[in-house]
């Protein structure tokens, strides 16, 4: 009885170990006509993932749309007087909008992005997103890939990470 316990025990950790590597294995993105769909999973860092996708592809820059659950989502409000965000963090919630775009710093893609977040009484949240991790479930976000690479710098007197254009004279 003792073994028969000891090969189910090693039985069920060959198992989970089995699906963890396949979640960690598992396609996040696909090319489209027009950019990529990302399909993000529980625990995933959403900025993290559009940055990495954004530097792997090589997109010169590009809007994005998305949906989906967080366990967690922090969202800034930037005061101007002491030019620095202000966070508050919301947990177990439902994007209902996320939208956004991908341009390049000195650092590498500079990912701005922003979002209307819902708990379960209904209560709405939004703003600029300082950080978001995907929750039970997924988060699907459409990137559609522009053709010019453009740029962010740091505007004073705000100290402010605006894009920059380039425009034809």
């Amino acid at each position: 009885m003792k073994l028969l316990k000891n090969m189910l025990t090693v039985l069920i950790f060959v198992l989970i170990n089995a699906v963890n590597a396949q979640q960690k294995d598992r396609c996040r993105y696909l090319k489209t006509p027009t950019g990529y769909l990302m399909v993000l999973r529980q625990g995933d860092d959403v900025l993290a993932h559009i940055g990495d996708l954004a530097k792997k592809e090589n997109i010169p820059s590009a809007g994005f749309t998305g949906i989906g659950f967080a366990s967690e989502v922090t969202f800034g409000f930037y005061d101007f007087q002491a030019k620095k965000f202000n966070p508050k963090t919301f947990s177990k919630v439902e994007m209902g909008s996320l939208t956004g775009s991908v341009a390049w710093n000195e650092k590498g893609p500079s990912i701005h992005l922003h979002g209307i977040a819902t708990d379960d009484q209904f209560n709405a949240y939004g703003g600029h997103i300082l950080s978001l991790y995907v929750g039970t479930g997924s988060m699907e976000i459409y990137i559609t890939v522009n053709d010019q690479k453009l740029e962010r710098k740091i505007e004073q007197p705000l100290n402010a990470n605006v894009l920059q254009l380039s425009c034809p004279k």
